[in-house]
């Protein structure tokens, strides 16, 4: 496969979960707002931290408030990490390699982007419908790229590509909720605790699969849930291993060694994940733990890149790097 084409599918599978969890988060947020005990003040501005665009944010606005957030996370056209953005670009790299994507893949990442367009303008539906549209034509996405590709070196590129930014989006929220917890501890007691914890998980569309292996929210049994469980499709532990026995169905490399960096990184990371204990990391320090895993996701990519797309140059690909470091 072209280095091209390898990059663009890549990358275009990245942008598309990277909008699905913008739009998880900000639905998510609404309803934990509304949940919150009277006299803890509204946290909208967690969420531009969560998608590393907190000075992108304040250059430009002025105030971290539900109207302000929601706008410049799902239609600015100036923040590469929006909505509409990201669904861009998405489109953009879809569109330079349609040949290698099935017709189906295609007209589900094309009218996506086009209903964004749309609602940038016109703004016709409500925010919640919205939000939801963007998860579900999300999961429709991927659905026609399980469905309608064979699983050959371009479908494994875009799912080590989806997996990546999952990964990644998983640890940034659990690390800013953390603290969010940690700020608020006192105030209404355990009651706000739980009712963080437990939007993390609906953040990543893990709550009702939490409850039916652990019953009760608890912190601990959260951040092993999202970080190490070796079945949830979402975990960090989970993201790392299909994207690393992806990868090793691209190289052909047998499982257990490694042929290029990326290998040797990602499989690394695979080893490290499956031996660890959720009671060594807190002790340890859970926020230096999760901001480790974020470098090392980082320095994953980097490597692709390095192993796979240099002989590419792509505005795009730069433009997004620069909103996750």
């Amino acid at each position: 496969m072209l280095s091209r084409v390898a990059d663009s599918i890549y990358w275009m599978s990245r942008y598309i979960e990277r909008a699905e969890n913008v739009a998880r988060f900000v639905d998510v947020n609404q309803h934990l707002m509304l949940d919150l005990p009277s006299g803890i003040p509204p946290q909208w501005g967690p969420l531009v931290e969560i998608t590393g665009d907190a000075d992108r944010f304040w250059s430009t606005y002025s105030a971290a408030d539900q109207a302000e957030v929601c706008w410049f996370l799902t239609f600015d056209a100036e923040n590469p990490n929006s909505i509409l953005s990201c669904l861009r670009a998405a489109r953009e790299n879809a569109r330079s390699i349609r040949e290698t994507l099935s017709s189906d893949l295609w007209l589900e990442v094309n009218e996506l982007y086009l209903y964004v367009e749309h609602q940038a303008v016109h703004s016709k539906s409500s925010l919640d419908y919205f939000l939801r549209h963007i998860t579900r034509a999300c999961h429709a996405i991927e659905g026609a790229a399980y469905s309608t590709l064979s699983f050959g070196e371009a479908w494994h590129f875009s799912r080590i590509g989806r997996m990546i930014e999952r990964a990644d989006k998983t640890t940034r929220v659990l690390d800013i909720r953390y603290f969010t917890v940690l700020s608020s501890a006192g105030e209404d007691g355990g009651r706000t605790e739980d009712l963080h914890w437990t939007a993390v998980l609906r953040s990543v569309s893990a709550l009702e699969m939490y409850r039916k292996k652990h019953g009760m929210v608890r912190m601990s049994r959260a951040a092993e849930f999202l970080v190490l469980d070796p079945v949830f499709p979402r975990s960090v532990r989970n993201c790392v291993r299909r994207s690393d026995a992806s990868l090793h169905a691209i190289t052909g490399s047998a499982t257990g060694t490694f042929g290029n960096e990326a290998e040797r990184q990602l499989g690394r990371l695979t080893s490290d994940l499956a031996y660890t204990a959720i009671d060594e990391v807190i002790a340890a320090g859970f926020h230096e733990y999760l901001d480790a895993l974020q470098v090392k996701l980082n320095r994953i990519s980097n490597a692709l890149h390095e192993s796979f797309f240099a002989p590419r140059l792509h505005s795009q690909r730069q433009s997004l790097e620069d909103g996750v470091e």
